[in-house]
């Protein structure tokens, strides 16, 4: 049944957390609702809670979505999930957001599997080539991508090895290079011919012990929003500079953690994505423009959700600025934030279909782009600016 709507304003509870467990005190504010009919308003064409699963805990990369909880969003630290009303442009849009985290909460699954498994989800984050991977037993459509380019990256000490400018340049050498086994991005990197089998090491295990104990002999995979921040600052056993190169400048175009739905909800979640996707577009870019606000609310609740790793102010910061000195959060060759280039898709296509044949998963043989993204839901009026 759908509630009647408040004909001034919303009463909107926020959230007290105590204890780093579920929320146990609320107070109550004025949040102004949307206009009824109007594109903020979300009530009666998306789902009553929206449901959105992660593939790790908040982090800035994916601010864009957390920025739309209401202030001070309830936490649920046993099941790893924070809620709240879904507030965008100030204004209540009449239904809730409940963001799952994911990675160790899930048992490390795939997102694309957690879409298959549980209707109550909406939209998961789901990376093109997981797309491709998926295509047969749990299809997903991308609908929306908050990343242009994935800030994977492959890093290493400029001060060990000086000579290193690209990951090619690793290739060029003996040195391990560390990554998390079955990574497809791997399978590229080495089919390609940029690195080679015998220096591949599939048993990184998230820590920089190896690295560290290596004195930065080997190379490790990581992200440019993170470990280079990590490693010179907050990691007392290193705290000395990084170097890297994105994994996307080797010719492996995929868009990550993109916001998916299964194929088979589109005719139902049409009308909720037609408002939802710009919504999402609107929020990314008010992030880029001001992410203090946001990044606060981001270290409170990995706090508040017990996750399984910190995350520091400082931290969050120095992703914001990542992304968009590296166009990580960009607009792409358009005005467009958050639309695809059907080319990259195909690409990904192309190159990352052959890797799951030989790993015994082949894709659909008809596999097009248009059934693994989709910009039917996007505003291309919306950007970031210049």
């Amino acid at each position: 049944m759908v509630n009647a709507r408040p004909l001034a304003g919303a009463l909107v509870a926020l959230a007290v957390a105590c204890g780093g467990g579920a929320s146990t005190s609320r107070a109550q504010v004025v949040v102004p609702r949307a206009v009824a009919g109007s594109n903020l308003d979300l009530q009666g064409v998306c789902p009553a809670t929206v449901v959105v699963q992660m593939n790790w805990y908040p982090q800035a990369e994916h601010a864009g979505l957390y920025r739309l909880l209401g202030a001070s969003p309830a936490v649920d630290a046993s099941q790893k999930r924070v809620s709240a009303e879904l507030v965008a442009s100030g204004r209540d849009t009449g239904v809730k957001l409940e963001v799952r985290s994911g990675g160790p909460a899930i048992g490390f699954q795939q997102v694309s599997a957690q879409l298959s498994l549980d209707p109550s989800i909406t939209l998961g984050v789901v990376a093109t080539d997981e797309a491709v991977q998926n295509a047969k037993d749990h299809p997903t459509l991308q609908v929306m991508a908050p990343m242009d380019l994935n800030p994977q990256v492959i890093l290493w000490s400029p001060a060990r090895h000086p000579d290193w400018k690209s990951i090619g340049d690793i290739g060029h050498s003996s040195a391990t290079v560390l990554y998390y086994g079955g990574a497809t991005y791997m399978e590229y990197l080495v089919g390609a011919g940029v690195l080679k089998r015998s220096q591949v090491d599939g048993s990184y295990d998230g820590t920089p012990s190896r690295f560290v104990a290596s004195g930065g002999t080997v190379a490790q995979q990581g992200y440019a929003t993170n470990e280079p921040y990590l490693y010179s600052h907050e990691l007392p056993a290193w705290n000395k500079p990084i170097e890297f190169q994105l994994v996307h400048d080797t010719g492996y175009p995929i868009y990550p953690d993109a916001f998916a739905i299964r194929s088979t909800d589109r005719t139902r979640l049409t009308p909720c994505l037609r408002k939802l996707v710009p919504i999402l577009q609107q929020s990314t870019v008010d992030y880029v423009r001001d992410p203090g606000p946001t990044n606060r609310a981001i270290v409170g609740m990995v706090h508040d959700l017990n996750a399984a790793q910190d995350y520091t102010l400082a931290r969050a910061t120095y992703a914001a600025d990542e992304m968009k000195k590296l166009a990580i959060i960009s607009n792409g060759s358009n005005r467009t934030l958050g639309d695809f280039d059907m080319a990259r898709v195909q690409k990904t296509i192309d190159v990352a279909g052959p890797i799951f044949a030989r790993a015994g998963k082949p894709v659909p043989s008809a596999l097009r782009p248009e059934d693994v993204a989709t910009n039917e839901f996007i505003d291309p009026s919306v950007g970031l600016p210049g």
